[in-house]
């Protein structure tokens, strides 16, 4: 028999051999809650003529552990059965059951799923993430299929964590979405990546992709542990518009000659600076590496004669750690050429300043206050950061001292990294017991945020398929192609996907329309 697939952490759900009906459903946008009393009906054709001794039926499910009821043509699999909850009540759960083949029936079989748990339960919703029916000598292919055929035109979001070397305990990180296609419908196995800023991870993810685990060295040198669960699949045609990432057109070389490959689609977004290098293998054992080209600055440092841009005017948001709001001195005041200032009833503060997109500073200025030169700042750092949580360190002054009031001074230092979060620490001033500032500005010398432009060639790397000999790759940016909830009370209703992606054949297709007809039909 054909494999049968029903996976709903995409839209449009991803269908093999299968046609869902539902009831008492509502569909999210990765599973589909199925409430008490509710169920969902999968049917699936066994072609006449083959002998089936048995075969594997695999139920996904989310969250909470619920009773349900598994039938196969009308004859019970599992009754109300539910998996015991373990430590993470909001992981991944899946019923594996043998099923004897004297069940099938050639023709259309019914599958029916249905939650058995009390309304008044605590957690009485059944969430499903994906079903499937394997021939018992090839389990796991309807998976395969799946990532052969969806892999390479999927935006996958991933939901992180990390625990630094010395850390006990997990913290929650920023989100990892990516989508890597060649061409060849084979997702990733294994992945790492670098950063502009330095910051790197590799990763290995679980054969279903449900997760994966990995490490990083952060950009200010921290390492630890990464791991991630699976939140969301989409289609590249429903992804945002900031979400699709770049596209190439490819060449390798071979005997010294370049040829045209085809195209590369490529998005890595770690909630941190700009990837600059990345490298990942599929389960074949294929692999691919690259580095791309980034900002071109053409600087170590601000120039004397280079073009000097404020701007202080990008800032959105400016944040202190202390601030006296009665007279209002707050941070804010820090932004505006007015004699106004900011005060903290401290001797160290720290200041927050959000831009409203990465921008690249490498020089600021501080202007003293009105009064009191012992509230001046004396020692202080730097920091940028892309996320807001982790930080990188840009310059570093000790022992520094004001010329009087409203005194303005600027402090260059060498940087090509655009943030969108910079944070003054100071750590000191000059002696008193509160510390204030009237202005701070910042400034870009020569244009240090220049984006990168299209050239000959916009990433070089290599390429090594399995069995042949490693080759020389490389792509130049091109365009990319122009390419419900429900109320859960009603009748049965039916659900299918998008043909042109889940039917591998036109017979199948053919198989599945003449299905739907039947359902249509008054």
């Amino acid at each position: 028999m054909d494999p049968v697939l029903v996976d709903f952490a995409t839209r449009p759900a991803e269908l093999a051999n299968a046609v869902v009906r539902h009831h008492r459903c509502v569909i999210d946008s990765s599973y589909v809650v199925v409430a008490s009393g509710g169920h969902l009906k999968v049917d699936f054709a066994v072609e006449g003529g083959k002998d089936i001794a048995e075969t594997v039926l695999s139920v996904t499910v989310l969250g909470a552990a619920v009773p349900m009821d598994v039938t196969l043509n009308d004859e019970m699999v599992l009754d109300g059965l539910s998996l015991s909850d373990d430590e993470d009540p909001g992981g991944v759960r899946e019923y594996l059951v043998s099923v004897p083949g004297k069940i099938l029936q050639q023709g259309v079989n019914v599958l029916r799923i249905r939650n058995t748990a009390d309304a008044d339960a605590d957690d009485s919703l059944l969430r499903v993430r994906a079903i499937t029916v394997n021939p018992a000598e090839d389990a796991g292919r309807a998976e395969r299929d799946l990532r052969v055929r969806t892999g390479g035109r999927s935006v996958w979001t991933f939901a992180t964590e990390r625990r630094t070397l010395d850390a006990p305990t997990w913290q929650p990180g920023p989100r990892l979405l990516f989508h890597l296609d060649r061409g060849e419908g084979e997702s990733a196995a294994r992945l790492s990546w670098r950063g502009t800023d330095g910051a790197e991870s590799a990763i290995a993810f679980r054969s279903d992709l449900s997760g994966f685990h990995g490490h990083f060295r952060a950009a200010d040198g921290v390492i630890g542990e990464l791991r991630g669960t699976f939140t969301e699949r989409r289609a590249v045609a429903d992804a945002a518009a900031d979400d699709l990432g770049r596209y190439f057109a490819t060449e390798e070389e071979r005997d010294g000659v370049w040829r045209p490959v085809g195209r590369l689609r490529l998005l890595l977004d770690d909630g941190g600076a700009p990837v600059e290098r990345v490298t990942w293998s599929d389960r074949k054992g294929d692999a691919t590496s690259l580095t791309l080209r980034t900002a071109v600055t053409g600087i170590s440092g601000p120039s004397a004669t280079g073009e000097r841009r404020d701007v202080t005017g990008k800032v959105s948001r400016v944040e202190a750690s202390e601030e006296f709001d009665d007279w209002g001195e707050v941070a804010a005041n820090l932004l505006h050429k007015a004699s106004s200032k900011w005060l903290a009833h401290e001797d160290s503060a720290d200041l927050e300043f959000t831009f409203d997109s990465p921008v690249t500073v490498n020089a600021y200025s501080l202007t003293s206050a009105n009064d009191c030169p012992d509230r001046d700042p004396s020692d202080w750092l730097l920091e940028g950061s892309h996320d807001g949580r982790s930080w990188a360190r840009l310059d570093t002054r000790e022992n520094e001292r004001f010329g009087g009031r409203f005194d303005t001074r600027e402090f260059p230092f060498p940087n090509t990294v655009g943030y969108r979060h910079y944070r003054l620490r100071i750590t000191a001033n000059s002696g008193g017991t509160e510390t204030q500032l009237s202005r701070v500005q910042f400034f870009d010398v020569d244009g240090g945020d220049t984006p990168p432009q299209p050239g000959v060639s916009d990433f070089v790397g290599y390429l090594h398929l399995v069995g042949t000999e490693p080759v020389g790759y490389r792509g130049t940016s091109v365009p990319a192609p122009v390419s419900v909830e429900e109320d859960g009370t009603g009748a049965e209703q039916l659900l299918a996907g998008d043909f042109s992606d889940t039917a591998r054949s036109l017979q199948d297709a053919a198989h599945l329309l003449d299905r739907l007809t039947q359902y249509l039909r008054p």
